[in-house]
């Protein structure tokens, strides 16, 4: 299966805030998403962790 679970985690403060799948075929690096964090209370890049 190429599906892959992964988290983003919030570039401000480092929380890990959402939990998602990607294809692994169509995206190997890690991936980036403009997100809402509710910590912060803002719209903010949210990268893949490991």
């Amino acid at each position: 299966m190429p599906r892959d679970k992964i988290i983003l985690a919030c570039t401000k403060c480092e929380e890990r805030n959402y939990n998602q799948t990607k294809n692994k075929r169509l995206h190997p690096g890690r991936v980036e998403y403009k997100k809402f964090c509710p910590r912060c209370r803002t719209h903010t890049v949210h990268k893949e962790t490991k």
